[in-house]
């Protein structure tokens, strides 16, 4: 059975960093791109990353570009989202997705069907 398990997420001040990992479980993970995506109170979900299968193909959000770095380990089944310089409106519930089928690239969020519970993140002095 399918299943993705997000971890390190918390409380951070403004500046600060945090990486997030998603373990995933029951499929072969290497040929899924694999995506984060993040909600806050009262506003939409929001793709933030997403990487390829292989892992050479990545998006960000423009929000996020230049501050998280998303990479996977295929030999681990994990993808982790390293976040820097962290900013209030950073904080959000962050979930990892699985693509529904192999070979999808980008990040709609449409094209991603398994998710996560998800791991609270939240940024405040």
């Amino acid at each position: 059975q399918l299943q993705l398990v997000e971890s390190g997420g918390g409380l951070v001040q403004p500046g600060g960093s945090l990486r997030l990992s998603c373990a995933a479980s029951g499929f072969t993970f290497r040929y899924y791109a694999i995506g984060w995506f993040r909600q806050a109170p009262g506003k939409e979900r929001e793709g933030v990353s997403c990487i390829s299968g292989s892992g050479s193909m990545t998006n960000y959000a423009d929000s996020v570009k230049g501050r998280f770095t998303i990479s996977r380990d295929n030999a681990e089944n994990t993808v982790y989202l390293q976040m820097n310089s962290l900013k209030p409106e950073d904080t959000a519930v962050y979930y990892c997705a699985a693509a529904r089928r192999a070979g999808v690239v980008g990040c709609r969020e449409a094209d991603f069907g398994s998710w996560g519970q998800g791991t609270q993140v939240t940024v405040s002095s």
